[in-house]
């Protein structure tokens, strides 16, 4: 993953020390959090309306986080990066498994979180004023209630995914001005935003080990809707709709990235050619397969080999733990280890 420095685009070539990594931190538009959800203020300022600001983690195991929306805030936080996580709140489990890149998550004020991060990830959070964009719901009202924006986890919401894209293109060179006017355009986009009222359940654990178990078995044949569906024992609508609340992925887009996976070790295990790799994960031909991997990795299968075994040569070099290198490294995009 990259350093703070690497992520506030600075092009150093010595060892940063702390008081420019604070001076980085305090001047950039959206700057890094040191602590998951609390940003820094600028001293000597008023509360703003809308801070952003930008959380990176690269857990060896599995690292546990807590926070609490302050009481004149709303949270949202948008996933830069493909990663695995659980968020919960008391017992209450809002979301386990791999959280695609571009996936939306909404707090509302007040309200406790809990996530254990199992890969490395990288997330633009907006901390916005209740007040200012969210004014008490009424009868007949347009703009959502405190209640519907709870725990609200959009797994597609190419609009927002778009806002985040044009912030962090920006980089360090994105102004305060700049990232202001990208805050305040998803909070308006969220405040105005139809959204669903009727709550789906997660597919019981029970269930979707079940599928787990069935999809690691048989992932490199053809699997179908309605054979997932029975070996959870529902209906194809029930299925899917539970199965995607629980994954965060349609069952077909899991199969896919499962596959994916299981080409990643291939790749950096082994020097079966990529025809082959492609062959015994499920893929019909070589040119699918590319296609699906550089749609979910954002880089082709050769480049992606490339890149991460050189990633594990450097950390056997450093002294580092190849074995944590290993495992993180199915989970780094190519652009991160560049």
């Amino acid at each position: 993953m990259l350093n703070d420095m690497q992520a506030a685009g600075a092009g150093l070539t010595y060892r940063p020390s702390r008081r420019d990594s604070d001076s980085l931190r305090e001047t950039r538009a959206f700057p890094l959090e040191r602590r998951w959800r609390q940003p820094l203020q600028r001293a000597g300022n008023a509360p703003e309306d809308i801070t952003i600001s930008r959380w990176t983690c690269a857990p060896t195991g599995i690292r546990h986080e807590d926070a609490t929306t302050p009481t004149d805030r709303y949270f949202f936080a948008i996933a830069l990066t493909t990663t695995r996580l659980k968020l919960t709140r008391g017992r209450h489990t809002i979301f386990d498994g791999v959280m695609p890149a571009g996936t939306l998550y909404i707090g509302a004020p007040s309200q406790q979180l809990s996530a254990q991060f199992y890969a490395p990830c990288d997330f633009l959070h907006f901390h916005v004023s209740a007040s200012s964009y969210f004014p008490p719901l009424r009868p007949g009202a347009g703009p959502a209630s405190a209640e519907s924006l709870n725990d609200l986890v959009l797994l597609r919401d190419p609009f927002a995914e778009q806002l985040a894209k044009a912030l962090t293109e920006r980089g360090h060179s994105a102004d305060r001005e700049f990232a202001r006017c990208i805050g305040q355009t998803l909070a308006m986009h969220l405040a105005r935003r139809e959204l669903p009222h009727a709550k789906v359940n997660a597919l019981p654990k029970w269930r979707l080990r079940r599928v787990e178990d069935y999809v690691g078995t048989h992932f490199d044949h053809c699997i179908s809707l309605s054979e997932l569906a029975k070996v959870a024992g529902l209906s194809r609508m029930h299925f899917a709709a539970q199965f995607r609340v629980a994954t965060g992925y349609r069952p077909r887009e899991y199969l896919l990235h499962q596959r994916i996976e299981r080409a990643k070790s291939l790749l950096l295990n082994s020097d079966t050619a990529l025809a082959e790799v492609a062959l015994t994960v499920g893929f019909c031909t070589q040119a699918h397969f590319s296609t699906v991997f550089k749609r979910i990795t954002s880089d082709t299968p050769a480049r992606w080999r490339c890149a991460s075994r050189n990633a594990l040569a450097s950390s056997r070099l450093s002294g580092g733990d190849p074995e944590s290198t290993r495992k993180a490294v199915s989970y780094v995009l190519p652009a991160d280890l560049s």
